[in-house]
């Protein structure tokens, strides 16, 4: 790791103001950063090929880098079985990961329960090295989504309807496959069968579209926070035997961030309600706005920055 000595957090603030058209004022763990003289190493932080998950790591950045922090991008690297190893080897620092999901690639055989109960589990599963920070109340977890016109049809309202319909076809990403949730647990916990037809963009309009034309009847891939749910009315199916599990955005950090970033990814993540995640998503989807931006406006809204 490269060390780099840090300087004042209003020295590095004035710094972003000359280039990101100024920050508000406010408070927050980058407040208390010290005056100088500390050697870090670099902060390697990654995100999934997913939109949302790289406008949180690019929050994580953009603050981190403010406090002083050497930061290096390693974003849209994949899915969770192409970047976890990285994380487990110490390649990769900080990650915002999601709980229910995590825990379920660490241990296939966890199941469900309250949301304190995965992530209790969760900060148990990961391997050495790794700690799973303070989660959000947000999340953004795989549904199992139709259309309206597809419920009425086939009068669905929660998973297990759709073990009363024949042929059905469901967009999914390539890993979905060999999740607890995907093919195998759908036919154990719901008796349901399903023809998957890969569509490999993450929920985004490739899947959207198939879902909307008809191609596909079903898919798991447009997660909680996706604009595309409410803009098209589109219809979770509900899953009372818990079959997904919950997925509250959590920063998961090796030993190498020190007890600030910690406070800063924590109080990230102290802000991140539902409403602000759907949010940065529309920013995204609806109005095609880069990463970066999104995340910067986000900072300067919430006055992270003073």
């Amino acid at each position: 790791m490269k060390p780099r000595s840090r300087g004042p957090l209003a020295v590095v603030a004035a710094a972003l103001l000359l280039t990101a058209s100024g920050c508000a004022g406010g408070s927050d763990p980058l407040a208390n950063s010290p005056a100088g003289g500390v050697d870090e190493g670099t902060l390697v932080i990654g995100s999934q090929q997913y939109y949302s998950n790289t406008i949180i790591a690019e929050i994580y950045a953009q603050l981190l880098e403010a406090a002083g922090y050497d930061v290096e991008r390693d974003f849209e690297i994949g899915q969770r079985e192409v970047y976890a190893s990285e994380l487990t080897n110490g390649n990769i620092d900080v990650f915002p990961e999601y709980t229910g999901a995590l825990l379920q690639y660490y241990d296939p055989a966890a199941g469900s329960g309250t949301p304190e109960e995965v992530y209790e589990a969760l900060t148990e599963s990961l391997p050495e090295g790794l700690t799973a920070l303070e989660p959000a109340e947000a999340t953004d977890q795989n549904e199992f989504v139709v259309t309206p016109e597809y419920a009425q049809e086939h009068d669905l309202v929660s998973i297990g309807d759709l073990a009363g319909v024949d042929d059905v076809v469901m967009a999914s990403s390539p890993e979905f496959e060999t999740r607890p949730f995907g093919p195998e647990g759908l036919r154990e916990v719901y008796g349901v069968e399903v023809e998957l037809q890969v569509i490999d963009d993450s929920g985004g309009p490739l899947t959207v579209n198939a879902l909307l034309d008809g191609e596909v009847d079903v898919t798991a891939t447009i997660y909680s926070a996706n604009p595309a749910i409410s803009e098209h009315g589109l219809v979770v199916l509900e899953d009372p035997k818990g079959l997904l599990p919950s997925a509250h955005l959590v920063p998961v950090v090796s030993d190498d961030a020190d007890d600030e970033a910690r406070a800063i990814l924590n109080e990230v993540h102290s802000l991140l309600s539902q409403d602000e995640l759907l949010a940065l998503n529309s920013r995204s989807v609806n109005e095609q706005a880069a990463a970066e931006v999104v995340a910067r406006e986000w900072i300067e809204k919430h006055s992270l920055l003073d």
